[in-house]
């Protein structure tokens, strides 16, 4: 038995999971070990960097044959890498905060399903203007860089609005029940990020990975500080979140002043450069609970989707 959803069959796969495309994290090699496990690789391609692009393109297209994608930052990335990243053939792209129309043009003169990331009722009207084939309802339990609205209501919201266009929840999902929830809310399926983040595959340091495992949701809170502090040009209403740590502590509700403070950035630059976790973000999200263990990302998809027909099964008994 496979769960087979409107998403599912627009990308030709098998499962109706998809990879959170998570800069610095969800690389060629993780976007193929997703893909090789039925769902949908998405590489993390950021601010479209062409040399980083071809490296981990390369990888991925070295490690499966099945469909994958793509994505970009709607706000940072220029037209030129999202061509460029159309040249390797991907069966999807994604673009996610701010405008997508710039970034959406030469995907959809390529023929390729646009896959639009959407914070709020206005981005999801705009993406499907836009002419987006998916959408991505995103709620702030979400890890990184995200909007306000709480997954749960949000989903059948945007769900509603688009109709027949597909929607992937986002947001506080990091196993089967989660996914078999976002079904019923009125998803195509889900995309995750958090749960990929603690995978063999993921780019990311030991004690990272070590701290996701080991840390819980109320662990997490959203924030400007960690932006401020490293000097970054994300939209002041994309807030990001993180694992709380020393300087999130030290500076939080002091925003304004840390803007000022040229000792605060250097020292914490040079943490950075440490890659000391008391500084510098861990993203994560509110689903930290439900993670317990560093597993081969395809392995993960094949659970996940087991645990979600499970669920779903177990919910079908309840109606009588």
């Amino acid at each position: 038995m496979a769960l087979c959803t409107a998403f599912t069959e627009l990308l030709g796969i098998e499962h109706p999971i998809a990879l959170a495309p998570m800069g610095g994290s969800a690389g060629g090699a993780l976007a193929a070990a997703v893909s090789e496990g039925g769902g949908l690789g998405l590489v993390g391609a950021g601010h479209g960097e062409v040399a980083w692009l071809d490296r981990e393109l390369a990888i991925l297209a070295e490690r499966t044959a099945r469909p994958w994608g793509v994505g970009f930052l709607s706000w940072a990335a220029p037209p030129a890498s999202v061509e460029h990243a159309l040249a390797f053939g991907p069966a999807a792209v994604m673009l996610s905060f701010g405008d997508p129309r710039p970034l959406a043009e030469p995907v959809l003169a390529a023929g390729v399903p646009l896959i639009v990331q959407v914070t709020d009722v206005d981005e999801a009207s705009q993406a499907l203007a836009a002419g987006a084939d998916v959408l991505v309802a995103q709620g702030g339990e979400a890890g990184g860089h995200g909007g306000r609205r709480s997954t749960l209501p949000f989903v059948p919201v945007v769900a509603d609005l688009a109709g027949p266009t597909p929607v992937l929840a986002a947001g506080g999902i990091a196993d089967g029940r989660g996914l078999g929830a976002a079904l019923v809310l009125g998803a195509a399926g889900a995309l995750l990020g958090t749960r990929f983040q603690a995978s063999a595959e993921a780019l990311v340091a030991p004690e990272v990975a070590k701290a996701i495992v080991e840390g819980r949701g109320e662990d997490t809170e959203r924030n400007r500080v960690l932006d401020i502090a490293r000097g970054s040009a994300w939209p002041e209403r994309y807030t990001a979140r993180t694992l709380r740590n020393a300087f999130l502590d030290r500076w939080r509700d002091r925003e304004s002043e840390l803007h000022t403070s040229a000792q605060a950035r250097a020292e914490y630059r040079a943490a950075a450069d440490r890659g000391d976790l008391s500084a510098v973000p861990v993203w994560a999200g509110e689903a930290l609970d439900l993670i317990t263990d560093l597993a081969p990302a395809a392995d993960l998809v094949a659970v996940i989707a087991a645990e979600a027909e499970e669920s779903l099964l177990r919910t079908g008994r309840m109606v009588r």
